[in-house]
């Protein structure tokens, strides 16, 4: 296994810092993964990938998963509960 070159290293570093950054400000970004899906980043500690057919679907039901957020919505453990 070679060495990284400095500017490979650079351009991790800039990589690296621009998610620290992301993670930080709250903003969501997305990436295709190396196996070809989608990963969100922002919404958690750790990112959300799924796959193209799988994000589809997800969106299809948005108006079903909305419904059902607002009916469980006193069960559920809500981050900005004061």
């Amino acid at each position: 296994m070679t060495e990284p070159t400095k500017d490979e290293l650079l351009a991790r570093i800039a990589e690296l810092e621009k998610q620290a950054g992301a993670k930080k400000s709250g903003r969501m970004e997305f990436k295709v993964s190396e196996k070809g899906g989608v990963s969100v980043y922002g919404l958690g500690r750790f990112p959300v990938t799924l796959y193209y057919e799988q994000w589809t679907r997800l969106l299809d039901s948005m108006d079903a998963l909305r419904s059902f957020l607002e009916e469980n919505k006193n069960r559920l453990k809500l981050k900005n509960s004061d």
